[in-house]
């Protein structure tokens, strides 16, 4: 019978030479110095930077602010839980009783790191290539995250309310593109301030994306680098 890090390493489709970087990068905070904070960080780029790369290249087209809508739906982190949960990565993280106890197993901001964590432990044993596989093998394809995995403005709505603040409010600033096959730019603002824009095809698409990307900007504000 196969352990939980054998059935990790299967899912993942990488066979480790330094097994240390692996075990390191399971490891939670809870169990002390030794953990995967350091590789998570570096895995938070390494992910971005794969990312960005099979975005641009499958979509030669594609503008700017939809790639990097595409790349926030492929990075947050209900899309990093789902995959961390199809891979059972849960069960093969380190962590002390009282963590595994308030259910640190399934908690989706531990799951998110270690995510992060491993991929950058795969890059360090074996290049960015091979990270760029184990995306290719455990990520959604680019072609399909066109539309939003969630409802981007309900979320948005919903962290700006949760300490009484204000609903966000969308305008659409701008068009460009022929009247067959339109680009909208749509800005959302709360607080007095405009938090983020975003493109779409329709009214509606442009609004989600800016929703997400106001998001992505609070939340990264909130955890320092993180773009969860």
């Amino acid at each position: 019978m196969k352990t939980p890090v054998q059935e990790l390493t299967q899912a993942l489709g990488y066979t480790f030479r330094d097994e240390e970087l692996l075990r390191r990068a399971l490891t939670h905070p809870s169990m002390g110095r030794q953990d995967n904070q350091r590789l998570e960080f570096l895995g938070d780029a390494v992910l971005q930077y794969i990312m960005s790369d099979r975005l641009y290249r499958a979509d030669p087209e594609a503008r700017e602010g939809v790639l990097t809508h595409r790349r926030a739906l492929l990075v947050c982190e209900d899309s990093l839980c789902r995959i961390a949960e199809k891979i059972h990565l849960g069960e093969a993280l380190i962590m002390n009783r009282g963590e595994e106890q308030t259910g640190g197993r399934t908690r989706p901001s531990v799951l998110c790191d270690a995510l992060e964590a491993v991929l950058a432990a795969v890059c360090l044993d074996g290049g960015l290539e091979a990270a760029a596989a184990v995306v290719e093998r455990c990520w959604p394809g680019p072609e399909q995250v066109s539309l939003p995995m969630q409802d981007s403005k309900g979320a948005l709505q919903e962290y700006l309310q949760k300490d009484g603040g204000e609903a966000p409010t969308y305008e659409i600033i701008g068009q460009s593109g022929p009247p067959h096959d339109p680009m909208f730019v749509a800005a959302v603002c709360a607080r007095g301030e405009r938090l983020a824009t975003g493109e779409g095809k329709k009214k509606k698409q442009a609004e989600q994306a800016a929703a997400l990307a106001a998001l992505t900007k609070l939340k990264e504000g909130e955890h320092g680098t993180h773009p969860h």
